[in-house]
């Protein structure tokens, strides 16, 4: 069957991750013994034994659930998983679907991924960053939104104060990330706009806005160092909602993920009519991405794979042959 793979990103890890699969599938082991002798950081037993906060450290987050992916992914191929046809993944899971498709060795992704976190995380001072999540608005009423709470609290504080719509996760649900005194402000201002639901989420970087074009800046040099090759399948990235049509292309986009917007229900739907796959596996911890697709599209067929049980069932869906 024609396959999909998505990675999701931060957000999806919790203390026990993978556990139960593990035991099953040796590559699960082996690819976190292989990020151990990279980073010298036993990531396994931290996300066995938490702590939960630990965890939501972005400089514990990114190499962690970058890690989960490839281990589930690899676990998937050693069974069985056929090509798939298309790669994605959301935010920081574009590197995990680099990896996957041949794009980057994976001790060279593992690197970045660290050298990203890190950077993201001194960018802005701790406390002063941070996401919000907005149900029930549509993007161009959050994109107006959050450009009236940027004003608003930025006549009265010392210097700029920024809100920016940056995740454009599925049709009513918008993530937004900035100073945490705008966030704040703009998650007031929601609930007298319609919003159903307006949270602060538990994250403390004010990932993929505006804020983080220094972290960009010099990932970009990191980024230019490494040995690149065009993925094996195509390969859908955030920004532009589209796989690259080169190697230039796919660079040029990377070098500002972490300040440009995540426009995953535009990629989505760029896979369904572009190359329209048949099942769509979210490989790596959670239901996040599962959730969001059903959000994007009712009819499409995707499946979560981190316990024994939906491994098993993803991977029977995938190798069933496709009808003529």
């Amino acid at each position: 069957m024609k396959t999909a793979v998505l990675f999701p990103g931060q957000g999806s890890q919790s203390v026990g991750m993978l556990a139960g699969l593990a035991a099953a599938h040796p590559a699960i082991a082996d690819t976190f013994a292989e990020a151990a002798d990279v980073l010298g950081t036993d990531l396994w037993s931290l996300a066995q034994a938490g702590p939960e906060q630990r965890l939501a450290d972005t400089r514990t987050t990114q190499p962690l659930m970058f890690v989960a992916d490839i281990a589930l992914y690899r676990a998937l191929r050693q069974q069985g998983l056929p090509e798939p046809v298309a790669f994605a993944g959301h935010s920081l899971g574009e590197f995990a679907a680099l990896v996957a498709s041949g794009a980057l060795a994976f001790a060279d992704g593992l690197r970045l991924v660290d050298t990203r976190a890190t950077l993201m995380a001194a960018a802005v001072p701790e406390g002063e960053g941070g996401m919000a999540a907005l149900i029930g608005m549509d993007d161009e009423a959050v994109i107006a939104l959050c450009s009236d709470a940027s004003a608003e609290v930025s006549a009265d504080a010392t210097g700029e104060r920024v809100v920016e719509a940056v995740n454009f996760n599925a049709p009513g649900q918008v993530a937004i990330s900035g100073h945490r005194d705008a966030l704040e402000r703009a998650c007031e201002l929601a609930k007298g706009r319609g919003a159903r639901r307006a949270l602060m989420l538990a994250v403390s970087v004010p990932n993929h806005s505006s804020l983080m074009r220094p972290a960009g800046q010099r990932l970009a040099e990191a980024i230019d160092a490494l040995d690149w090759r065009m993925p094996d399948a195509p390969l859908v990235q955030n920004a532009p909602a589209a796989a690259p049509a080169d190697l230039a292309a796919l660079l040029g986009s990377l070098r500002t993920h972490v300040f440009s917007p995540v426009r995953w229900t535009a990629s989505v739907q760029g896979l369904r009519d572009g190359i329209a796959p048949e099942l769509y596996l979210e490989c790596g911890p959670g239901k996040v991405l599962t959730g969001l697709l059903k959000r994007i599209d009712t009819s499409l067929d995707c499946r979560a794979t981190d316990t024994p049980d939906a491994f098993s069932a993803a991977l029977a869906a995938a190798s069933t042959t496709s009808p003529a």
